[in-house]
C-alpha cells in the first residue's frame, strides 16, 4: 500500500483540478493507476473530500487567510487532509505527519509549516469551529446555497433527507439476469459465499457492503449487472411486450437498455450521441449475450438515424442535472451552476418533442431523469403536455419523484401515452 502521503498529494491534484472545472471520473480515469489498495485510497479521498467539499471549505477559511492559500493544489490538500482526518480510517498524528510529507511531494516545500499549523490548528479547536459552521448552511449541508434553497423549497418535509442522502457512500445493487436465473437463487449463491445481501424488488439485491464486480459469481457471465434499484424501475415501466419495436434514446452505458432485453423479446434501438459511450453498450450486452442495434446519433436530430417506422415504447433517460445521484457523482454539486438547470430542460423539451414524433399511436414514451430539481421534471412534462395535441400522462404506479434515500438513488419518471 502506498504512503498516505503520496496518496494525499495524488487526490489533491484531482481535487484541485475538479475544483476548477473538470469532471471527478475522467480525472480518476486519467490517473491510471491499477486497482489496487493505492487506487482504492486515492477514489476514497478524492470521493470523500468532494462529498463534503462545503464544510472543508468553510474550515479551511477559518483556520487561515485567504491571503496564507495562494496554489490551489495546497488548498485541496487541506481539503484532502481534512476529509482525512475526520474520516477515522487514519490516526489523527498520520494524517498531520504525511500532509506535510506531501507538500514535499507535491514541490510545495514552503507549504509544509503552513499545512502542519492548519491541521494542528483544527484539533485544537474543533469543538468552536463546530458552532461557527453549524450556522453555515452550506458548511452544516455540504451542498452550494442555490442546491439547498431549491429543495427546501420544492420538499419542505424532505429537503434535509435528500441532502444528507447526498453526502454519503451509496448502496451497491445488482439487478439479477432474468433470462440466466431468479433473484432468490442468486441470494442463495451469494449467502453461499459469504456476502450478505438483501431483495428489494423483483431482481434487485442490496449487498451490505460494496465489493469488486470480480468477486460476483457469474458477472463475467452475464449473471447479473450493477444498477441501482431506483433506475431499475425504468424498464418495468414501459410495459413491455414480445415483438414491440422499442427505442432506448439515450441508452449508455446500456443498463437500461439491457434490463429491457431481459424482460422481453423486443426489437431494440439504442442511440447514444458519445462513441465512446456507445463502445460501452456494446460491451455491456454482449456481456450479457443480449443484442440490440446500437447507433451513435444525437436522438433529437431524426434525420440522421430515423428510418420513418415509428416505436412501440421510447425510453427517454434524457441528460440532466444528476442531482439525485450526486453521492456518486460528487463533483456534479460544486461543478452545476442554478442556470444550467434552465439550459437542461430547453434540451429535455428538444428530445421530448422530437421523440414524440417517432411513437406509434398508441404507443409509450417514459421520460426519465436522475434529478431531483422540479425545472427537470414535473415542469417539463407539464409544458411538454400543454404544447402537444393529445398527449396524455399515463396513470401507473411506480411513476413521479422517487427521492434519494439508503436503499435507492433519487429518480423522476413521467410516462406518456400517444392517442391510438
Amino acid at each position: 500500500m502506498a504512503p498516505l502521503a503520496e496518496s494525499l498529494a495524488a487526490a489533491a491534484t484531482i481535487v484541485a483540478r475538479v475544483a476548477a472545472g473538470r469532471s471527478l471520473s475522467a480525472e480518476i480515469e486519467r490517473a491510471g493507476t491499477e486497482p489496487n489498495e493505492a487506487r482504492a485510497a486515492l477514489v476514497d479521498l478524492c470521493y470523500g473530500t468532494l462529498r463534503r467539499y462545503g464544510r472543508s471549505q468553510a474550515l479551511v477559511k477559518a483556520l487561515s487567510s485567504r491571503a496564507q492559500i495562494t496554489d490551489p493544489q495546497v488548498a485541496a490538500l487541506l481539503w484532502c487532509a481534512l476529509y482525512a482526518l475526520e474520516g477515522g480510517r487514519y490516526a489523527e498524528y498520520t494524517v498531520v505527519d504525511q500532509a506535510a510529507r506531501a507538500c514535499v511531494i507535491m514541490s510545495q516545500h514552503r507549504a509544509k509549516g503552513f499545512v502542519n499549523a492548519v491541521l494542528r490548528n483544527y484539533l485544537r479547536s474543533r469543538a468552536s469551529l463546530e458552532a461557527r459552521l453549524g450556522a453555515d448552511p452550506v458548511a452544516r449541508h455540504w451542498h452550494p446555497a442555490w442546491w439547498i434553497e431549491r429543495l427546501r423549497a420544492a420538499f419542505p418535509a424532505e429537503w434535509e433527507a435528500v441532502l444528507e442522502a447526498g453526502n454519503v457512500h451509496p448502496p451497491m445493487t445488482l439487478r439479477v439476469n432474468a433470462r440466466r436465473g431468479s433473484a432468490p437463487d442468486y441470494l442463495a449463491t451469494l449467502a453461499a459465499q459469504g456476502t450478505p445481501a438483501r431483495a428489494l424488488g423483483a431482481h434487485a439485491l442490496m449487498l451490505e457492503k460494496p465489493l469488486p464486480v470480480a468477486r460476483l459469481p457469474g458477472f463475467a457471465d452475464g449473471a447479473v449487472s450493477v444498477q441501482d434499484a431506483g433506475a431499475q424501475r425504468a424498464a418495468p415501466l414501459l410495459e413491455l411486450a414480445a415483438g414491440q419495436r422499442v427505442l432506448d434514446a439515450c441508452a449508455a452505458p446500456g443498463g437500461k437498455t439491457a434490463h429491457i432485453l431481459e424482460l422481453a423479446d423486443v426489437e431494440l434501438t439504442a442511440l447514444d450521441i458519445d462513441a465512446a459511450r456507445c463502445a460501452d453498450v456494446e460491451r455491456n450486452l454482449a456481456r450479457l449475450g443480449l443484442a440490440a442495434q446500437v447507433r451513435v446519433a444525437d436522438c433529437a436530430a431524426l434525420e440522421a438515424w430515423w428510418d420513418g417506422k415509428p416505436f412501440d415504447r421510447i425510453l427517454a433517460d434524457v441528460p440532466c442535472s444528476a442531482s439525485g445521484i450526486a453521492r456518486r457523482h460528487p463533483d456534479a454539486k460544486w461543478l452545476r451552476r442554478a442556470a444550467d438547470l434552465e439550459r437542461f430542460a430547453d434540451r429535455q423539451a428538444r428530445i421530448l418533442d422530437a421523440l414524440w414524433r417517432t411513437l406509434a399511436p398508441g404507443g409509450k414514451l417514459l421520460y426519465v431523469t436522475c434529478s431531483v430539481f422540479t425545472e427537470e421534471n414535473g415542469a417539463v412534462i407539464d409544458a411538454f403536455l400543454a404544447r402537444t395535441s393529445g398527449a396524455r400522462r399515463a396513470p401507473r404506479a411506480g411513476s413521479g419523484q422517487i427521492l434519494p434515500g439508503p436503499e435507492h438513488d433519487g429518480f423522476f419518471f413521467a410516462l406518456l401515452e400517444k392517442p391510438a
